[in-house]
């Protein structure tokens, strides 16, 4: 950050000093530095700007409301819980209507969506602050709607068979002399 008589000079813009002088817009970039503080700029560290999720913070400082942040998640999840249902929707309305059997399949997700529903809103609830309900939002179980595949049941490794390698027979060439 370039500072001239208390002002901070922006980069690409054309700028006065306290005599008078004009520079002109790209003054700034194509001069060295000793060019720049015989002039009387300054070169000053740019300020750290605090980061902050702006979905859980109104500044660095300023956390926003607990209760309206977790009615707010709480409702984007049975939003998109009532997504993941709608697909298989027609299943129930079939049965209702003719009594046809719902696949197991179909009727296992949508329990499995439910329970992932209720686990998320219950987890939501059980946040006691700001930090911790970011903290849940963003990591990795709050996006899952898939069980996790089970684990493989390891097996003990099995013996390794170490084949010595084969001999090798040695090639005996037979010569003849010829004889005189």
């Amino acid at each position: 950050m370039y500072i001239l008589d208390g002002k901070r000079l922006a980069p690409n813009k054309a700028f006065t000093d306290s005599e008078g002088r004009q520079y002109p817009r790209n003054w700034l970039k194509l001069t060295t530095i000793e060019e720049k503080q015989a002039i009387g700029i300054e070169i000053q560290p740019d300020p750290v700007v605090a980061v902050y999720d702006q979905r859980f913070y109104w500044s660095a400082e300023l956390p926003k409301d607990l209760d309206q942040l977790k009615e707010q998640w709480t409702a984007q999840v049975k939003e998109t819980a009532g997504t993941l249902l709608a697909p298989t929707d027609w299943y129930i309305v079939r049965q209702a209507e003719n009594s046809t059997s719902i696949p197991a399949a179909v009727l296992a997700r949508r329990g499995e969506i439910r329970t992932f529903s209720g686990e998320k809103e219950a987890a939501i609830a059980a946040c006691a602050d700001v930090a911790a309900l970011a903290e849940y939002l963003t990591g990795s179980d709050f996006n899952r709607w898939e069980a996790l595949p089970e684990p493989e049941p390891e097996t003990p490794a099995e013996e390794a068979v170490v084949e010595e390698p084969a001999a090798e027979t040695p090639v005996v060439e037979e010569t003849t002399t010829p004889v005189e």
